[in-house]
């Protein structure tokens, strides 16, 4: 099934994939421990965190596009749709242009 938003085409449910996993370690405190970090590549979108955390990705006129449980290490969401993102986290939102 697909949805069509505002000219743009998205797969009704995309799939996350993972990546790599990496094995939690203990919060310490430190920035390192709650890192984020989010990449885009070949139409995926590349997010890389250091603890389990749940993902938002919201087109720029806010509907959700997904929602996932990420865990530690890096996962792939495959976009359909080229444009600009909003991906929300507990650690932060970040702007992402496929």
């Amino acid at each position: 099934m697909l949805v069509a938003t505002a000219g743009t085409v998205y797969a009704a449910n995309p799939q996350w994939e993972t990546v790599r996993t990496t094995a939690e370690r203990p919060d310490d405190g430190s920035e390192q421990s709650d890192r984020l970090e989010v990449t885009v590549h070949d139409g995926y979108v590349y997010v890389t965190v250091t603890r389990p955390c749940t993902v938002r990705l919201f087109t720029i006129l806010g509907n959700l596009v997904s929602q996932r449980n990420l865990p530690a290490g890096t996962s792939r969401l495959r976009l359909k749709g080229r444009g600009m993102y909003l991906l929300k986290t507990d650690r932060g939102t970040r702007r992402v242009t496929v």
